[in-house]
């Protein structure tokens, strides 16, 4: 299939490819193209220069004093785990080298203690280190869909993604937009033939979450937000104010 012929697609495709979104047999296919056409890896890099740049406007955060603790155990495990190993190693190889006297099964019997000692802490090494990244992997957060919201410049503003495992989305300011203090940004979900349905007001810090389930999102192509009064609209009225950031909501390939 020759992309350059399908422009959307292959923004889609790349835009995908960029954020993560494009998984398995399908990523190895674009990469492939991206290869051998020009224009495909042209478009690919394009989309990360654009997500690149999105994380110079976003302010540094430091890392949990946990996070550093976990990754300082888990190299710790895997230096004390590599040593036991070479040790195990180097006295197997001397073991081998040196005659065997009579009755050397007795020695032999110490060493294989010895080694079956240093199996022991090797054991108990992994499994601390496969408890430290169960942990990680159940504490980190699931991405099931994200969007990039742009305003009317095509600029990035807004990055959304939805966790499923908290039920909340995750709405990351990533431009420099200010609605004032007499006005408020409200996020709406715009569903093919509906109308418009409010997901959330929200307030002016630089991150925030909203609580969500997937009905909320599933099948919902485009994501908007909207310019109202402080507060938002009342519920169930629909938009008032215009349109400041729009965006495809992806469905991100498990």
């Amino acid at each position: 299939m020759k992309l350059t012929a399908h422009p959307e697609l292959l923004e889609l495709l790349a835009a995908s490819h960029a954020l993560g979104t494009l998984r398995g047999g399908a990523r190895r296919r674009f990469e492939a193209l991206a290869r051998e056409q020009a224009p495909v890896r042209a478009a690919a890099l394009v989309w990360q220069s654009r997500l690149a740049s999105m994380t110079e406007l976003q302010s540094p955060i430091v890392p949990d004093a946990a996070v550093w603790t976990r990754i300082r155990n888990i190299i710790d495990a895997e230096k004390a785990q590599h040593a036991i190993e070479r040790q195990r190693d180097d006295a197997n190889a001397r073991a081998a080298a040196k005659p065997q006297p009579q009755g050397g099964w007795l020695s032999s019997l110490a060493l294989w203690r010895g080694a079956t000692a240093a199996g022991a802490l090797a054991t108990v090494l992994a499994v601390v280190v496969g408890l430290n990244l169960r942990d990680q992997l159940v504490n980190a957060p699931a991405v099931q869909y994200v969007a990039v919201l742009s305003d009317d410049q095509a600029a990035a503003s807004m990055l959304v993604t939805f966790d499923p495992k908290k039920k909340q989305l995750v709405l990351q300011r990533v431009g420099t937009y200010s609605e004032g203090t007499d006005k408020s940004l409200q996020l709406w979900a715009l569903p093919p033939g509906g109308a418009p349905r409010s997901l959330g007001v929200l307030d002016n810090a630089p991150a925030l979450r909203l609580a969500a389930s997937e009905s909320d999102v599933h099948q919902v192509p485009t994501l908007a937000v909207t310019l109202e009064a402080k507060g938002g609209v009342p519920p169930g009225s629909g938009p008032k104010g215009p349109v400041v950031f729009k965006g495809a909501l992806i469905e991100k390939t498990i």
